[in-house]
């Protein structure tokens, strides 16, 4: 892993992988094109960090040009690529199906292509749990036929999958599939559930949740960017595909989390009870073990240690959107 490019580089989980791997001597490439999805600015924020080094470069551009994606392997002639870029959100891709198979579809396929013009350089390309829906029995497991997706976000990040396989078994592609368990931590997108509820506590607003007894696999961000590296290497090492769960393997009820976050900011949470939306899975719960015996994924942050965490920064952070608010 001596260069690297990270697509969807300035995100939340890419952003931090970014860090990671420049702490860890490489050279990064990160392509992002700041959709404006959410606040471009928060992005900015977080490659601030990355920029500080000689050894990163950012591109600005989108993974559906074809014509710049392959420009941007040439150019920074990666020995690894962790594909992040997407177009993200269970609910948003109700509204909106087409842009998220322009995005996770077809911007994944340029990213295929270009890795077999150039001799077949090993990917890691991040998916979903959403993959599993409710038809598959907890916890989940990789070998799941995950046939039933519940929203086009998710249609979509399986069809990357499946073509992720085609292109491995055509062109001998390497190939690590990574499914990610609701993410959260320092940098997270305002519209997933740590970042909302925790606007809502801190301005009295109400929280609507979705469902008394739904269930989430919580994953603090250190341990999902443990796993990416660990596949990194796996993938690098053979050439082999491979389908790896990268979750916490404890599924929470979600008001546990609102209870947590309350106390953590010393205020009172206003819940009102909703019903579960027909794109959404009652349960995610991970099982982690292929993903351990084949590169030693163990997370090791529980909900409670990582809310703390969560906390701190979004208070104390230069990085968070209460900093930028105070400015």
């Amino acid at each position: 892993m001596n260069t690297v490019l990270v697509t969807g580089g300035a995100g939340f989980i890419a952003s931090h992988v970014v860090d990671r791997l420049l702490d860890q001597g490489a050279a990064v490439t990160a392509l992002d094109n700041f959709d404006p999805y959410y606040d471009p600015a928060q992005k900015r924020r977080n490659v601030r960090a990355a920029q500080r080094s000689a050894r990163y470069q950012l591109v600005e551009g989108d993974v559906c040009d074809a014509a710049l994606v392959e420009r941007t392997f040439d150019a920074c002639r990666p020995d690894l690529v962790v594909h992040l870029a997407a177009r993200a959100g269970v609910r948003a891709s109700v509204e909106d199906p087409a842009r998220y198979l322009m995005v996770n579809e077809l911007g994944a396929l340029n990213v295929l292509t270009q890795a077999v013009r150039r001799g077949g350089v090993p990917i890691c390309l991040a998916s979903t749990s959403s993959v599993y829906g409710n038809s598959t029995a907890v916890p989940f497991d990789e070998a799941a036929v995950a046939a039933e997706p519940l929203s086009p976000y998710a249609a979509t990040k399986r069809a990357s999958e499946l073509m992720a396989y085609t292109y491995h078994y055509l062109y001998q592609l390497p190939v690590a599939v990574l499914r990610f368990f609701t993410v959260y931590g320092p940098r997270g997108r305002p519209d997933m559930a740590v970042a909302k509820f925790t606007e809502s506590i801190l301005n009295g607003a109400p929280i609507r949740l979705h469902g008394e007894d739904t269930q989430r696999d919580f994953t603090f961000v250190d341990d999902i960017v443990n796993g990416v590296l660990g596949a990194a290497r796996w993938v690098s090492e053979g050439r082999g595909f491979g389908t790896f769960n990268l979750g916490r393997s404890q599924p929470v009820v979600v008001r546990r989390l609102i209870e947590l976050l309350a106390a953590e900011f010393g205020k009172s949470a206003d819940v009102v009870l909703g019903q579960l939306e027909p794109s959404e899975s009652l349960i995610t719960a991970a099982s982690t073990a292929r993903a351990e015996a084949a590169f030693g994924y163990q997370p090791s942050v529980p909900l409670e240690e990582g809310v703390k965490r969560w906390a701190t920064w979004y208070r104390e952070s230069e990085e968070s959107p209460a900093a930028a608010l105070e400015k």
